[in-house]
């Protein structure tokens, strides 16, 4: 059986604790009049942003407890983009994790000629390794999500080990914001990068908190009006934020159960099931048979998403039933014909269930 090593969700309570805490700190800079409208817009006088986007970002890194935030356009890949922009200089080595990059993240890296240098973070011993015979390398990329299915560093070990050789550090946090007990920034890393539209929010908008200097030379580099983020997008990202915390502890608890139920065998054609983060924390089905393609084809029209939108965007809430991810495929192609994932979304355990089984065998709703 596969193992997996899913990161640990933060239950509904700490969920609501989070919710909580996040709306007590837009009470301290927002009036409630403030966060009845839809902001201001443009480049304000003295800020070059408007005054509704600056106090959403100090909402940010007072939940967070960073010195500074900046809401970046391109999701979370722009962040991630304008992180290492700022944090080095084309052509420069950035330490990774061995595994396939995201797709994404590959692109930022051709387009900067950054050169990898590959070290395991699941043995420590071989990341000390490679740290003691690349002393040139500066900067590192450390992605919380899991990148290949036996993926089980810690990312807070990682961060650490990193810091203590003096590297700037940047964190990947999609499908980890509002899942985990903590982020990168909070494990300190010197930023954390992420997409708003992965926790209920706007299309387009990402974050980046961290260390003031390294956000300050971002927001430099957003000096023009069309790369501001406007009021209205920012009280968005803000609203999505609250929401998201506790729905996504639901879904992770619809996960488990899933898991619990396929392996003590409700549905027939499932070998085994697990949790895992690929990117977002789903259940992995393994079938009995190479009929993954079918399975999903079914599924469709039972109901199930066939395809992320943003990956728990505002948009979705039908359960997906999707490929295995490509950076788990890249891994081992054979993955693609005998498992397939699911995103429980809004729905409950009884739906998902339902649908897995009457895909495999053909049956109507």
């Amino acid at each position: 059986m596969v193992k997996t090593y899913p990161l640990e969700s933060i239950s509904l309570e700490q969920a609501m604790e989070k919710q909580f805490r996040l709306v007590d700190t837009a009470c301290r800079f927002f009036t409630g009049t403030e966060i009845l409208s839809l902001g201001d817009l443009g480049v304000a006088p003295g800020l070059n942003k408007p005054h509704t986007t600056l106090k959403v970002e100090q909402t940010l890194s007072a939940f967070f407890g960073t010195e500074k935030t900046v809401l970046v356009r391109g999701a979370g890949t722009g962040a991630i983009r304008f992180a290492l922009q700022v944090a080095c200089v084309p052509g420069q080595q950035v330490l990774v994790h061995d595994a396939p990059l995201y797709p994404t993240t590959e692109s930022t890296f051709r387009m900067m000629g950054l050169q990898e240098v590959r070290a395991d973070f699941n043995d420590t011993d071989a990341l000390e390794k490679v740290l003691t015979e690349h002393p040139q390398v500066q900067t590192a990329l450390v992605q919380l999500a899991r990148q290949k299915i036996d993926d089980r560093y810690d990312f807070t070990q990682v961060v650490a080990r990193l810091k203590e050789h003096g590297l700037t550090v940047i964190t990947d946090d999609n499908y980890a914001v509002m899942k985990l007990p903590r982020i990168g920034c909070e494990a300190g890393s010197d930023v954390s990068c992420f997409s708003t539209f992965k926790l209920l929010g706007p299309e387009g908008i990402g974050v980046v908190t961290g260390k003031a200097d390294l956000v300050d030379r971002i927001i430099a580099m957003h000096y023009s009006g069309g790369m501001q983020v406007q009021g209205h997008e920012a009280l968005a990202v803000l609203r999505g934020l609250v929401y998201a915390p506790v729905a996504l502890a639901i879904q992770a608890r619809q996960v488990e159960e899933c898991v619990r139920r396929l392996n003590v065998g409700e549905v027939s054609g499932v070998k085994a099931a697990f949790a895992a983060n690929a990117q977002s924390k789903v259940i992995i089905v393994e079938l009995e048979e190479p009929t993954a393609a079918a399975v999903l084809e079914q599924a469709e029209k039972l109901g199930a998403a066939p395809n992320p939108v943003g990956c728990e965007s505002k948009y979705e809430f039908l359960p997906m039933f999707y490929r295995v991810s490509g950076t788990f495929i890249r891994s081992d192609p054979s993955l693609q014909y005998r498992m397939i994932r699911i995103n429980p979304m809004r729905a409950g355990a009884d739906t998902i269930l339902r649908i897995l089984d009457a895909a495999l065998h053909g049956s109507a709703q």
